[in-house]
């Protein structure tokens, strides 16, 4: 028997049983996604404390901010928040602060608070919070052990794939996950450094998993970034789907999906074709459902992890955009297949080096699949690039990439047949 199941037997967790799961009705669906609803309303900033024992200073601190009560518990996040070199970072400075655009920054499967990807965007003019979503702090384990050591003020850790969802709601990894998210966003609008109206999220993996299920809930966020996460994942060939095609609560409650048509605000979707978590189906499903201005980027080879996903340039770049200029670097304003003529037009804010068709006669799943790459015939002409070209026979499933300088942006994932 597994740790999990025993301590469920024991009642060291206050679990429902899949008994009751399954005579759940609609209406409780309803009242949970209603709760799940409720967590946008956490505008008020949340008190914050600082982290002992870590080597801080005026621009870059470690914290810790109170999260919900879990269990009867009072939690805590643990955080680092960083400002840029020239932000007056000081509260006891009578001189009125720049405000700066801000990010919060959430972690995948195996991670923490990195204070060095709070750097990077400090770095590029930002406020940044690099937060931590399982209780823990960013420090090793002793012993040859994995992982971080947790704190006292801990809440719930991530237990497999959505496994703790026969837990009350409330309980649930997820549930305190997004609401940690959200309390982020209100701690940062609450400084007199930030400019409130320019405040975005970045996620990798699980943490684009979070992402993307917050972009349906605070319509705050000036701009999100799911990174590799997604929904729609029940439908993966994978483990995810494996863990998650019975599971009524991820169904009826969890899936980003049921909430991304409410997200307004400009998404980067960034990922790449060879990606074994996060499949490419389930990511434009989801690309597809938000409502607002978004920009898919397929970045060849980009691997999966954390520093895979905060070291290109990408992210950045978008960021930049939105919260410089008002508007995404690239939009995809048409594509239209005509038997095999591929015809397509974007607006850009950049100039172009290259355009590049990838396309797949490969079925299955999609890191499996072979994908060849030729370039396209284009013309770019101010702010709007024209793109026209062959789509080879046989083809299932294709992509534009168009570069401009070591950034790449892609069109809709197609599906050609």
């Amino acid at each position: 028997m597994s740790l999990f199941k025993i301590m469920v037997s024991l009642g060291l967790l206050c679990f429902s049983t899949p008994e009751f799961l399954a005579s759940l009705s609609a209406q409780n669906f309803e009242e949970f996604r209603r709760q799940v609803e409720e967590l946008g309303e956490l505008t008020e900033p949340p008190k914050t404390y600082v982290a002992e024992g870590f080597e801080s200073d005026a621009r870059l601190s470690a914290i810790f901010y109170e999260g919900l009560s879990w269990q009867g518990r009072a939690t805590r996040v643990f955080a680092w928040l960083g400002f840029p070199s020239e932000t007056n970072a000081t509260p006891e400075s009578q001189d009125a602060p720049k405000r700066f655009p801000a990010i919060v920054l959430v972690h995948g499967g195996g991670g923490t608070a990195f204070k060095e990807w709070v750097k990077l965007w400090n770095d590029r003019g930002y406020v940044a919070i690099s937060i931590a979503v399982e209780g823990q702090t960013d420090q090793r384990r002793g012993n040859g052990m994995r992982g971080w050591m947790s704190h006292e003020w801990k809440g719930p850790h991530r237990i497999g794939i959505y496994q703790d969802t026969e837990a009350p709601l409330k309980d649930q990894w997820m549930y305190h996950a997004v609401a940690d998210t959200i309390l982020a966003y209100s701690l940062l609008a609450n400084l007199p450094q930030v400019d409130p109206e320019r405040i975005g999220l970045m996620g990798i993996s699980w943490g684009g998993v979070i992402a993307s299920t917050v972009a349906g809930i605070d319509q705050r966020f000036n701009f999100i970034i799911p990174t590799y996460g997604c929904g729609g994942l029940e439908n993966a060939d994978n483990q995810w789907g494996r863990a998650l095609g019975t599971n009524r609560m991820y169904h009826s409650v969890w899936d980003p999906l049921l909430r991304l048509p409410r997200a307004q605000m400009p998404i980067l979707w960034l990922s790449w074709t060879g990606d074994t978590h996060f499949p490419m189906d389930c990511l434009a499903r989801s690309c597809e459902a938000a409502n607002g201005p978004h920009l898919l980027t397929l970045v060849p080879e980009m691997g999966h992890g954390h520093a895979a996903g905060w070291i290109r340039p990408e992210s950045y770049a978008f960021a930049d955009s939105v919260t410089q200029a008002g508007e995404i670097w690239l939009k995809q304003e048409s594509l239209r297949l005509e038997q095999q003529t591929l015809n397509a037009v974007f607006s850009i804010t950049r100039s172009v080096d290259d355009v590049l068709l990838y396309s797949t006669r490969s079925a299955g799943e999609s890191p499996n699949r072979r994908w060849t790459v030729k370039s396209l015939s284009w013309n770019q002409d101010g702010d709007r690039i024209s793109i026209r070209g062959e789509l080879p026979e046989e083809t299932r499933a294709f992509f534009i990439n168009l570069k401009s300088g070591k950034l790449y942006g892609s069109s809709d994932y197609q599906h050609a047949r």
